[in-house]
């Protein structure tokens, strides 16, 4: 692209490309093989990441299904909770989040988050919590755990369920569990622009429960477990051979990959360390983060964004207005000032390029971008 007389190649926010040529001649072979076999749906390819993922994940088992979002509505469709009753959610979160809660059926109802970490905030989930809350749903934002003990503890006194939330969280931990080992089912997104990302849309649903692991994958399956026999009112939500091929040769990589973003992520704190008009992000302390996303704090984030793109840095914005303030939302009774930390943080969340490939040349020229953006 051309700046200022000058011709620079652009930053992405994400570089899906490169991540693509470390693993194109397995995963072309893996589909020559599909394709040649016509074993699209179901099949011994999806059946064998399933099985990858559950050990990766320190789960018993591994549901795959066509999205992080069907993947949460399946999660809370399995846990068989009362009709209409509430769901505990981080207000600082992507509109999935909610949207499943209430195509299960169910209401959401917001808490707010701590305001070091941007987590959801046991104490705001405690002063949440109703006579029908039915389940806590924290989030493991940005590639870290939200804090699953207190949590737990919170939502037990109240006899709530706990499903975690873990479409950005691929091989995060808290002191030493993985992501999807501390509720009794946790909901995983493989979008493309994941840790883990599939060649389209692509879930699954972890659990412990032999159960409800069942419930799941016949919920996914038109609520069947024999051809033209439905039992239940499910819906389609397969996790295609297609996919697993992808995901299976990506998974492999995948502890590499978080390690190359926890160094990326280190470089970033070193070159940004002196720079007082930008608030760093952290991780809590049991975490083992994956740095799904970069994100900082900064006043004049519009002015901020702007000017990065003018220099051809793809930077983004994750997320502009929390849940709770979304038009679709309105009709839950919620209101600005309703919880003011995940609103205030929406106004300065800025998310700088992350990803295993990025080169040290790449983040210092965002680090100089940015600084040039605060003074400007």
């Amino acid at each position: 692209m051309n700046i200022r007389g000058q011709s620079i190649t652009a930053i992405p926010l994400v570089d899906l490309r490169a991540a693509h040529a470390e693993v194109a001649a397995e995963i072309q072979a893996g589909l020559d093989d599909v394709i040649a076999r016509a074993a699209f749906i179901k099949g011994d390819v999806t059946a064998a990441f399933e099985q990858d993922y559950a050990a990766f994940s320190g789960v018993t088992h591994c549901v795959g299904v066509a999205n992080g979002t069907d993947a949460i509505e399946l999660a809370l469709r399995a846990a068989e909770l009362p009709g209409g009753s509430e769901v505990i959610m981080p207000a600082n979160t992507f509109v999935a989040t909610a949207e499943a809660v209430v195509r299960a059926g169910l209401r959401p109802a917001f808490a707010d988050v701590d305001p070091d970490y941007l987590l959801l905030d046991p104490a705001s989930v405690a002063s949440t919590l109703a006579e029908n809350t039915s389940a806590v749903l924290p989030v493991h934002l940005f590639g870290q755990l939200a804090p699953m003990a207190p949590i737990t503890k919170v939502a037990a006194t109240h006899g709530a369920v706990v499903v975690e939330d873990a479409a950005q969280a691929h091989g995060a931990s808290q002191d030493g569990k993985s992501a999807g080992k501390f509720g009794l089912l946790a909901g995983v997104s493989f979008y493309p622009s994941k840790n883990l990302g599939a060649y389209g849309d692509a879930g699954a649903v972890l659990t412990d429960s032999a159960e409800h692991a069942h419930r799941v994958r016949l919920l996914a399956d038109h609520g069947s477990e024999r051809h033209y026999e439905h039992v239940a009112i499910g819906f389609n939500s397969r996790l295609d051979a297609v996919q697993a091929v992808v995901l299976r040769a990506k998974l492999a990589r995948l502890a590499a990959g978080n390690a190359a973003r926890r160094q990326a992520a280190e470089r970033y704190r070193e070159l940004l360390a002196d720079l007082p008009e930008v608030i760093l992000p952290t991780t809590a302390p049991g975490n083992e983060h994956v740095w799904h996303l970069y994100v900082i704090r900064v006043p004049r984030r519009d002015h901020v964004l702007r000017f990065l793109h003018e220099e051809g840095i793809q930077a983004g914005v994750h997320y502009p207005v929390p849940v709770h303030l979304q038009p679709a939302f309105r009709k839950f009774g919620f209101a600005p000032g309703d919880f003011p930390t995940a609103e205030a943080a929406a106004g300065q969340l800025l998310s700088l390029p992350l990803y295993p490939q990025i080169t040290v040349a790449q983040q210092r020229r965002v680090a100089g971008a940015l600084r040039r953006a605060a003074v400007s």
